[in-house]
Parts: structure tokens; C-alpha cells; sequence
């Protein structure tokens, strides 16, 4: 029969066993590195948004340089009015199409650069950046759209037509027909990126076997 426990008795405990225990003096090699490796992981949280949204704010920014270049490289469309009504000038021309063909080119071509540029600055990937850059990169394509069509031709065709005259050919409005080439900038943007990271990013250091080491020894 087994004597009960009394107050003075407490339960056993496997981890205050001494046996389970390292030598006296003798600290776990692994702790030590973990904790000098916390410090230098990132940034931190705090930091890493700063900075997604710093990304974001720059990339969008840039937004208006793409604005500008379509209007500046895209086709024209040339239309004719004969005082009734406005007719394409050539009914088989491509321009139209060509107008959005360039605002993809430009977009994987800023997607392209605003990646390798957000990369060489912070080294490195990470879930607030990688958003700050897609968020950014989308922002961009849809400033620039909006800044290409304002600064381009008047929307109001009658009132162009009117005031060139009859027989006269003036240009159409800047348009985007194909919304979707506004996902071109942060989809070129994520491909770049990731593979930067890939390629050259930080790589996780591979876990080392168990080590002790005495302190007193290194004193």
C-alpha cells in the first residue's frame, strides 16, 4: 500500500527532475541563437506597414507617368462628320485596339520596374509589402486610365465634330475598352516580384542539431 501524500508532499514533476536537467552552468546553444536571431528577423509589424504603405503611395504615384505616356504613344482614332453625323474616317483601322494594346505594353512594363525598384530597396518579400505593391500597382493603372482619358481628346464627340466642321477630321476620345488591362500593372508587378524573391531573397537558415556549451568555459 502506498502512503498518501501529505500537504508537505508535493506531486512529482518530470521537468524538475534532475536528471531531465542539463549540467549545472551548461546553457542550450539553440536559445541563446533564437533569441540573437528575433532581433535581427525584420523590421516588426509596425514597421513593415509603414512601409507597405509608403510602397503603395510611390507606385501610385507613378500612375500619372503612365497617364502620360499613353496619351502621349497610343493611336489616334480619326473621325469625320458630314453635318449630320460622325463616322470613323477608316472603318477598318486598328487604332482603337492599339490604344489598349499600349496601356498594357506600358502597364507589365511599370509592373516590371516598380517591382525590381521595391525589391532592391527592401531585399526581401513579406506579406504588408507584396499588398502595399499589388494595391499600389492597381491604384497606378487606374490614375494613369482616368489622367490619359482627361488629358486626351473631349468625350464630347457632337461638340468635336462641330467645331471642326463638316469634312474634317479630328480625333476621337482616348479610351480603355478593355478594363482588364488595368490588372496588368500588379500582375507583372506580383510575377517580378516573387521571382526576385526567389531567386535572390533571404534564404531560412536550416536547423542545427542541439548544442551545449558551458559559459564558464568561454569567460
Amino acid at each position: 500500500m502506498t502512503a498518501p501524500l501529505t500537504p508537505h508532499e508535493p506531486p512529482h514533476d518530470p521537468s524538475h527532475d534532475p536528471s531531465q536537467l542539463p549540467p549545472h552552468g551548461l546553457v542550450h546553444r539553440e536559445a541563446v541563437d533564437g533569441a540573437a536571431d528575433g532581433a535581427v528577423d525584420g523590421p516588426g509589424l509596425h514597421a513593415e506597414l509603414r512601409q507597405a504603405a509608403a510602397v503603395a503611395a510611390v507606385v501610385s504615384l507613378a500612375g500619372l507617368l503612365l497617364g502620360l505616356l499613353w496619351l502621349w504613344l497610343a493611336p489616334r482614332v480619326p473621325l469625320i462628320s458630314d453635318g449630320k453625323a460622325v463616322y470613323l474616317k477608316a472603318t477598318e483601322g486598328e487604332q482603337a485596339i492599339g490604344a489598349d494594346g499600349t496601356f498594357v505594353l506600358l502597364a507589365v512594363g511599370f509592373g516590371a520596374v516598380s517591382a525590381a525598384l521595391v525589391f532592391w530597396f527592401f531585399r526581401r518579400g513579406g506579406i504588408p509589402l507584396v499588398v502595399g505593391l499589388a494595391l499600389g500597382s492597381l491604384i497606378a493603372s487606374v490614375i494613369g486610365w482616368r489622367l490619359g482619358v482627361w488629358l486626351g481628346p473631349s468625350s464630347d464627340v457632337a461638340a468635336s465634330a462641330r467645331a471642326a466642321g463638316r469634312g474634317v477630321v479630328f480625333d476621337a476620345p482616348l479610351r480603355l475598352a478593355a478594363k482588364g488591362a488595368l490588372l496588368f500593372w500588379p500582375l507583372s508587378a506580383m510575377a517580378v516580384h516573387l521571382g526576385l524573391t526567389a531567386a535572390f531573397g533571404p534564404r531560412d537558415p536550416e536547423p542545427d542539431a542541439p548544442q551545449w556549451s558551458d559559459p564558464a568555459s568561454q569567460g
